[in-house]
Formats: C-alpha cells, sequence, structure tokens
C-alpha cells in the first residue's frame, strides 16, 4: 500500500507529534483561550502551539472561533470528530501511567547496554 493510502499513516502524520494528544486533551475538559493553553501546557512556546492548533483544526479535530473585539478574543474547542478522539487518548494515557516503570526500567536497561 503505497503512504499516502494508508489510514492509519494519515492519521499518525496529523496527531502523531510531541504535542497534539495533549492539547486535545486539555480542550477536551471545554473551550480555550490560546493563553490558558499556554498555562496548562508551559513547556510549549508560542510558535509550536500555534502550529500544533492549526494543523489540528487543518484535520478538522480542533475548531477556532474569532470574537470581533479589540483585541479580537480566539477561542479553541473539540469538534465532534476530535471528541470521537478523546477516548482513544485516555485508554493511551491510561496505559502509559500504568506502565511508566516498566517503560522507564526498559529504558534504563537499554541505555546501560550501548554505553
Amino acid at each position: 500500500m503505497a503512504p499516502e493510502e494508508c489510514p492509519v499513516r494519515g492519521v499518525i502524520d496529523g496527531i502523531g507529534d510531541k504535542w497534539s494528544v495533549l492539547v486535545m486533551l486539555h480542550l477536551s475538559h471545554g473551550e480555550q483561550r490560546f493563553s490558558a493553553i499556554r498555562r496548562l501546557i508551559p513547556d510549549i512556546s508560542q510558535r509550536v502551539l500555534t502550529a500544533t492548533l492549526r494543523k489540528l483544526e487543518r484535520e478538522g479535530l480542533v475548531w477556532r472561533h474569532v470574537q470581533s473585539t479589540i483585541p479580537p478574543a480566539v477561542t479553541y474547542g473539540i469538534t465532534e470528530l476530535g471528541a470521537s478522539l478523546i477516548g482513544h487518548f485516555m485508554a493511551l494515557a491510561e496505559w502509559a501511567k500504568s506502565n511508566r516503570p516498566r517503560i522507564n526500567a526498559a529504558r534504563q536497561d537499554f541505555d546501560q547496554r550501548v554505553s
């Protein structure tokens, strides 16, 4: 199957970066302004958050609403399509939490073997 025909690859290309899942999990609790998302994820830069939100909007997972105030107020939220992914993200988060000690041990073992 050609890469562009693989549905899994297409989804992973859209959400498989470092920040997309985390941004969507925060937005799943309700719409947020850009600055609120930055406070919730303090180690994400403004540039990266902007790019992540734009990508998620392009994928149809996040909506963006600009209020015509001065200055404009921009809010973001999860679309119906994005909401359908949240349960899967929560399962991944639970798996990561319950397996974190094993993953850390495997990493430590690997690092000791290769150094």
